[in-house]
């Protein structure tokens, strides 16, 4: 099952340099190269070593850097990136070819039969080359190509010899059941493993992926943040949760969880953007809770209204309670972290007031603390402040 055997693809060093804030220096990338391989990542991808003299060195520096995860990059289907990229010592070659009519007329101008013939070339060039390199041959804007015209391309590429066909939704057209009709036609044509590339201009990029999976793929491309093209590729940190919520301790198995917060720290400061407030597992509200039934019930058990475990991740749930929405037992929780000694009574009658004052003006947990204090302190309170 593809859910229990998935292996990441991260991009974040090629499609994120696509990001319009990234500018990767050579440092930069070896830090980013380490703090993947450190979080457990299988595959690293590079940029193609044919953009620019330095991506070329780059390329070669974190090839012969020594990580556990293999590494990879991605050219177009031509021989001259591939003898270049050849001679960057990587582990595997991405091979990319557009196969939708968009970029058969507007990009490289070739016709179907064209594009066959010129797959095969080169990846037998490759396979003859370095029999034992890791080959992935995909097709870009794989969702807007004619079914027919994709297995045909697949098909005679199989006669090759791939590791992996690469199924490209590259402009994030694509819905997660029209992913799962495509990877599982494919699914039946071949035995190589099957790659998944989501762009996330439409939202459903970390559902397409799943859906991927569940359909019979292996690998799925993420980048971290999801930073990319436009709108980017499916993010790592949300990929990771979905996955963490089908099957948790796989995923605690084969990822270093704690170590994706400072991971997403190092590359939104690197690219110049936040962390959105609501950011799979590291934004600031993912373990926030503030509805009083939601607090109690996180209180009693946390799973009530967690499907992702805070410690997990090296962090901590919290619990909202200066709002008119909160509850008792929110109140009480306060007041037992503070060490105070109040009946539930007594919480009941502060809890109203928090509750009479939110309604005046915006209040904090410092205005909590303060009613609490005086309750325990026995000063009279009113609700008026």
């Amino acid at each position: 099952m593809s859910l229990d055997s998935f292996n990441i693809i991260e991009s974040t060093l090629r499609e994120g340099e696509q990001f319009v804030g990234a500018n990767f220096a050579t440092d930069d990338k070896r830090r980013i190269a380490d703090a993947l391989d450190e979080f457990g990542v299988e595959y690293i991808e590079l940029t193609s070593p044919l953009a620019s003299p330095q991506s070329f060195e780059d390329a070669c520096t974190i090839a012969r850097r020594g990580l556990r995860a293999k590494v990879l990059t991605h050219i177009r289907c031509h021989l001259d990136d591939a003898q270049k990229a050849l001679d960057t010592g990587v582990q595997g070659i991405d091979l990319v070819i557009g196969t939708s009519s968009y970029l058969r007329d507007f990009s490289h101008g070739m016709a179907m039969g064209q594009v066959i013939e010129r797959a095969v070339e080169v990846l037998a060039w490759l396979r003859a080359q370095a029999p034992n390199l890791e080959l992935r041959f995909s097709t870009e804007d794989s969702f807007r190509s004619e079914e027919s015209d994709l297995f045909r391309v697949y098909l005679a590429v199989d006669q090759v010899g791939v590791n992996r066909f690469g199924i490209a939704d590259t402009v994030g057209v694509a819905t997660p059941l029209r992913v799962y009709q495509l990877v599982s036609s494919l699914r039946r044509l071949v035995k190589a493993g099957i790659e998944f590339h989501g762009h996330n201009d439409s939202g459903c990029a970390i559902a397409n992926a799943y859906s991927a999976l569940e359909a019979g793929a292996t690998h799925i491309d993420t980048s971290v943040l999801g930073i990319g093209e436009r709108n980017g590729i499916t993010p790592l940190g949300g990929f990771v949760a979905r996955m963490y919520a089908t099957n948790r301790d796989l995923v605690k198995r084969k990822y270093k969880l704690k170590k994706l917060r400072r991971l997403e720290e190092m590359i939104a400061n690197m690219v110049g953007i936040g962390i959105p407030f609501n950011n799979y597992i590291t934004g600031v509200t993912a373990f926030t809770h503030k509805a009083g039934i939601h607090a109690k019930a996180i209180l009693n058990q946390p799973e009530t209204y967690e499907i992702l475990n805070p410690r997990d991740f090296g962090l901590t749930r919290y619990i909202s309670i200066a709002h008119k929405l909160t509850g008792w037992n929110a109140i009480k929780d306060r007041a037992e972290q503070l060490g105070l000694p109040l009946t539930d009574e007594q919480i009941r009658q502060v809890t109203a007031h928090v509750k009479a004052l939110a309604d005046q003006k915006k209040i904090d947990l410092n205005d909590v603390d303060e009613l609490l204090y005086r309750w325990a302190d026995g000063t009279e309170v009113t609700s008026e402040k």
